[in-house]
C-alpha cells in the first residue's frame, strides 16, 4: 500500500536538494537550533508488518546523525541550555537538542550509549501511567491483533466493525482502520479498555508490548541519575489533551509532573504534549502547560528554532529522526529549514 502523503514529502525533500534551494535559502530559513525528536533507536528488526516501524531509527543512523551536525556546526546542548539561549535570542552557534518520546528501553540500551560517544544531553519524556500500566502501548497492541488475525468483528456505537485481516494488505489497511476508530470514535478514557478486549478477543497479553519495550521505574530512575540525561513529562496516560476537558487536562499535565517527583524525587521542568499535532494540542492545551509550571513543552509540529520563540517556549516545534526519513540527505536538508515553511502554510515560525 502506497502512503501518498510520504511520496509527496519525500519527492519535495529530494527536490529541494537536488534543485539546490534548501542550502540556498539556509541562511534565512535554518534559524537559531533544532530539537530533535526520537522514538525508538534499535537495531533490532521490526515486527512483521512494520506498522509502527516509523518510529524507529538504527543506533548507527543516530550516530553518524550526530557526527555529521557537529561537522556542519551544531552544538549539541541540553534542553535547559537549549531555553536559556532562547531567552537569549539564540545567539552562539546553530545548536541542537535531543528529545525521546515515551521512555523506550531502547533509549537506555541502544540510543544511551551514542549518545555518551558524543556527549550528547538528551531529554526523556514520560508517561507514568505508561509505566505503570493504567494504559498500554496500544499503537503497538493493534498492530500484534491485526497480525494475530484473520477477521476482527467489533460491534461500535456506529454499528458493527467487520474487517478483513486474511492478506498482509488487508491487515494494514485494517490496522489503519483501527487506529481511526480508537483516535476519532472512542473517548481517551475508555481507549485503554477496548484496546484491551480486542486484545482478549485474539488471545494476546495486552501488557506485554509496554513490559518488553518501556523502562520500567528502576530504569528511568538509573537514567535520572545520569548526567546527560534529564526526564521531561509525557501527561500521566498519554492522552489525546484535545480530546479531554480542560479540566481533566489540565490534571493530566499537572499530575504527570507530581508523579515524575514522587518517582524521582525531581519535579520535571520540561513536558511534550502526547501526538503533538494539530487536532492533539492548541491554544488552550499551551495555556495549561504554561499554567501547570513547566519550563517549556514541545509538539511534534515540523520546524526549526528561530529567536522568536523565546515568545512561545510552551509551543516548540521538533524535528522528527523516525524511519521513513532515515538518510543523511533526508535531514540535512530539513535542517536547512527549507520544510519548514513547505509543511506549515508557508510559516517559518511554527508554534501553534
Amino acid at each position: 500500500m502506497i502512503d501518498r502523503a510520504e511520496t509527496l514529502r519525500k519527492l519535495a525533500l529530494n527536490t529541494a536538494r537536488l534543485t539546490g534551494i534548501a542550502p540556498l535559502l539556509r541562511p534565512w530559513t535554518a534559524g537559531v537550533g533544532v530539537i530533535l525528536m526520537l522514538h525508538r533507536v534499535t537495531a533490532a528488526p521490526g515486527k512483521p508488518l512494520a506498522i509502527n516501524d516509523h518510529l524507529s531509527i538504527s543506533p548507527a543512523f543516530l550516530d553518524v546523525l550526530i557526527a555529521d551536525m557537529k561537522r556542519s556546526g551544531y552544538v549539541f546542548i541540553g534542553l535547559d541550555e537549549a531555553i536559556d539561549r532562547l531567552k537569549r535570542g539564540g545567539r552562539g552557534p546553530r545548536f541542537a537538542t535531543v528529545t525521546a518520546d515515551d521512555a523506550y528501553r531502547d533509549n537506555l540500551l541502544e540510543a544511551l550509549p551514542i549518545l555518551e560517544k558524543h556527549d550528547t544531553p538528551v531529554t526523556i519524556y514520560v508517561a507514568p501511567g505508561l509505566i505503570d500500566g493504567t494504559v498500554d502501548l496500544w499503537w503497538d497492541l493493534l498492530e500484534d491483533v491485526v497480525t494475530a488475525r484473520e477477521r476482527i468483528e467489533m460491534k461500535t456505537p456506529q454499528g458493527p466493525l467487520d474487517l478483513d485481516c486474511s492478506t498482509r494488505a488487508g491487515k494494514r489497511e485494517a490496522s489503519a482502520r483501527l487506529h481511526d476508530f480508537f483516535t476519532r470514535e472512542v473517548a481517551e478514557e475508555h481507549q485503554s479498555e477496548a484496546v484491551r478486549a480486542l486484545a482478549d478477543s485474539a488471545g494476546l497479553d495486552f501488557t506485554a508490548p509496554r513490559r518488553e519495550t518501556l523502562m520500567n521505574w528502576d530504569e528511568i530512575r538509573g537514567m535520572a541519575r545520569h548526567p546527560l540525561v534529564t526526564i521531561g513529562a509525557h501527561t500521566v496516560h498519554h492522552y489525546n489533551l484535545r480530546r479531554l476537558s480542560e479540566e481533566a487536562a489540565l490534571r493530566e499535565i499537572v499530575d504527570a509532573g507530581r508523579a515524575l517527583a514522587l518517582h524521582l524525587g525531581e519535579t520535571p521542568r520540561h513536558m511534550a504534549y502526547p501526538y503533538g499535532y494539530e487536532s492533539a494540542v492548541g491554544p488552550r492545551e499551551v495555556a495549561l502547560a504554561c499554567e501547570a509550571g513547566y519550563e517549556s513543552a514541545v509538539t511534534t509540529r515540523h520546524g526549526v528554532l528561530r529567536a522568536e520563540h523565546a515568545d512561545h517556549l510552551h509551543a516548540l516545534p521538533r524535528l522528527s529522526v523516525n524511519g521513513r526519513y532515515q538518510r543523511l540527505a533526508h535531514m540535512r536538508t530539513m535542517l536547512t529549514g527549507v520544510t519548514t515553511p513547505l509543511a506549515n502554510g508557508g510559516k517559518l515560525l511554527v508554534t501553534v
